[in-house]
């Protein structure tokens, strides 16, 4: 039988690529590329042989989507922020059939969603920064989850539940990862620059320690009622729809696992940015 092995929220943010490769900005992003360097160890150690990522930049309007691809390699630069991300090659194994099993599950539970297999269906960066580093020597199989910008938080959450009915009955031992930012508000433009490592506004940067102070004392039922607003209110990256499928996966309110945050908090580009990992002894089974 299949199992999620390990789940966390991770920052994607293109600055940590920036931090490698921009002699202007190297070093920037050191803490948080520590940190899921440390993640992916934890990963591993817990003998994950995938991981399954929801990632914000895969924006979908309409149902669920899955990148089945046997195999994902390409090149990438990103449209967003070309002068950040360039020429990022990739190289993975994909895992056709737990994309299978779990589009299966979810529509089966009446969730419209559809397995992909388009070999002009790259991967996001919100996918490709955290692989990158948890995932070094593409030993493990990748499996980009889309997030749906229309799909309500409950929805998310009951998409994430059935991701993880389908794990457990395949035979994939899976990490979890949500990809996306705590609080998602921009610097305007004129201010873009200046701003790339301070928040961009502190009624965010509070809520957003609250979030974590919420998430590592097992408070999740409190966190799960201010997440509809939280997501407002906060500029919530896709709706924060990965958070909600995190939460969907781990139980909702009836997870008493914990969160522990591995480095800092930090700033990036106005948003707010962690990596996080929850435990799994309190996930109900």
């Amino acid at each position: 039988m299949g199992a999620v092995v390990f789940a966390a929220k991770v920052s994607h943010v293109p600055s940590i690529w920036l931090s490698e490769h921009s002699p202007d900005h190297r070093g920037i992003r050191d803490a948080a590329i520590a940190s899921l360097r440390e993640l992916g160890r934890r990963a591993r150690a817990c003998g994950a042989d995938t991981f399954v990522v929801f990632d914000v930049h895969w924006i979908v309007t309409i149902g669920f989507h899955l990148n089945g691809n046997p195999r994902h390699a390409g090149s990438y630069t990103s449209h967003e922020l070309p002068h950040f991300i360039e020429n990022l090659d990739y190289a993975y194994r994909g895992h056709p059939a737990l994309s299978e099993a779990i589009a299966a599950r979810a529509n089966d539970a009446g969730l419209k969603t559809r397995d992909h297999r388009t070999p002009g269906l790259g991967l996001e960066y919100a996918t490709l920064i955290p692989m990158h580093h948890m995932n070094p020597e593409a030993s493990c199989a990748v499996l980009p989850v889309a997030c749906n910008v229309n799909a309500s938080i409950d929805e998310s959450f009951r998409f994430g539940a059935c991701v993880r009915e389908a794990i457990e009955a395949s035979d994939a031992r899976v990490a979890v990862l949500a990809s996306g930012s705590l609080s998602h508000q921009f610097w305007e433009n004129e201010h873009a620059e200046a701003g790339l490592d301070a928040i961009s506004s502190e009624f965010n940067r509070q809520v957003d320690l609250r979030v974590l102070e919420l998430w590592q004392t097992g408070r999740h039922t409190e966190f799960l009622a201010m997440l509809p607003d939280y997501a407002t209110r906060c500029r919530g990256e896709a709706g924060m729809a990965d958070t909600a499928m995190l939460f969907g996966l781990l139980g909702g309110a009836d997870y008493r696992g914990r969160g522990e945050l591995v480095g800092e908090y930090f700033p990036s580009s106005g948003t707010g940015q962690c990596n996080v990992e929850f435990s799994l002894a309190g996930a109900p089974r």
